[in-house]
């Protein structure tokens, strides 16, 4: 049978990383992720699992990308502070294509900013934060049920894309208790991906949309993995055709699937006129002021994305075939507010509702925002 238990959202991402099959953690504290730490500090032992507290969170990334060549399923959980640490290495996971799952709890910044506050400010970090161009794959719950699920989904997607996902939350979901009902194991959708048979050590060739094959370390045969820019084999190159080819392989295997990663949900879009676009803690007093502003008869609805990155450019712009209004509310200086801009036509009114300070938007503050929106 399924549970319902009250959880906090950090100890409701450890139980779904124990579900999904991770079996190794390594991390360093740091608030406002500490929890995820701590019950896999005591659950993996108990269950013959890996748990290693690092010296800081350069080295726990790279035992987690160690641990994953080696074939085990890998998590590791931060904040801001500790994810700006992590931008070397989440490049290199990126350009060895090795799967791996980066919890980023997001507080004030910059620098060691608002320690216990929460903020939606690391929006753009999470893509562009390594340098080079390069894929990744973010996932940004706002309910308990969605931060279970979306947990899960994190390293399905990053055992089928085999890519770094990083998996957003904010202080106000990571510490709050909430009812959440945990499913049974059977219900819970797993990937895994094989483990070849290597016959041919040319692991990264294969064709547009495509994985490279699995292979994992200390199983007797040799493999080189390397930061560098790299031919099939994995030697590195500066051979422009083959970095060309090798950068292609990379973002396609990702873009190529965007129907399949991208994923969002809707509430009252049939008939909006206005759009709020919102996500995390922001989309949860969305929900709420649309529901409010719903009762006051404006014709208002909310788009909250569950996938950031890619950003759900496609589904937005068909909603701006009747939709001409959108508001944009997020906890930084206006971050994501410029992909709206981007993927929008210029008969799009646009507004945002933005704030840096640590403080939750409430419902009455997006309601006001909806009603101004309507002279």
């Amino acid at each position: 049978m399924s549970e319902r238990k009250v959880l906090q959202g950090n100890i409701i991402v450890a139980k779904a990383a124990i579900s999904a099959g991770c079996n190794f953690f390594a991390g360093y504290p740091i608030t406002p992720s500490s929890e995820v730490a701590q019950y896999l500090s005591k659950e993996f032992p108990q269950m013959g699992r890996d748990f290693i507290q690092m010296e800081d969170e350069i080295s726990a990334l790279g035992a987690c990308i160690g641990a994953s060549l080696s074939g085990k399923k890998v998590l590791t959980a931060t904040s801001g502070p500790g994810f700006s640490l992590m931008q070397e290495h989440l490049g290199f996971a990126v350009m060895a294509e090795i799967p791996l799952v980066i919890v980023n709890v997001m507080r004030g910044g910059p620098s060691t900013g608002i320690p216990t506050k929460p903020s939606q400010a690391d929006m753009m970090q999470t893509r562009w934060g390594t340098h080079g161009d390069h894929p990744i794959i973010v996932l940004y719950p706002a309910f308990s049920d969605e931060i279970f699920s979306e947990t899960i989904r994190a390293f399905n997607l990053s055992e089928k894309f085999w890519n770094p996902v990083i998996l957003l939350l904010d202080e106000v979901i990571a510490k709050a208790h909430e009812d959440i009902e945990i499913p049974e194991k059977k219900d819970i959708n797993i990937y895994k991906e094989k483990v070849n048979v290597i016959k041919d050590l040319n692991i990264y060739d294969r064709n547009i949309g495509e994985n490279p094959p699995r292979v994992d370390f200390f199983k007797g045969y040799p493999i080189h993995i390397d930061g560098l820019e790299h031919d099939s084999h994995g030697w590195p190159t500066s051979d422009p055709v083959i970095a060309d080819k090798m950068q292609n392989l990379r973002m396609q295997k990702i873009y190529h699937y965007q129907d399949e990663i991208i994923k969002f949900n809707e509430y009252h879009m049939e008939d909006a006129e206005i759009m709020v676009f919102a996500f995390g803690v922001s989309a949860r007093a969305a929900l709420n002021a649309v529901k409010e502003a719903r009762d006051e008869g404006i014709k208002v609805g909310l788009f909250q994305p569950l996938t950031i990155w890619p950003f759900p450019k496609k589904a937005l712009q068909e909603r701006f075939k009747k939709i001409k209004k959108i508001l944009t509310v997020e906890m930084n200086m206006g971050q994501i507010k410029y992909e709206i801009e981007r993927v929008s036509p210029d008969d799009v009114k646009k507004k945002t509702l933005l704030r840096a300070n640590g403080i939750p938007f409430t419902p009455k503050e997006i309601v006001n925002s909806i009603r101004e929106f309507t002279k």
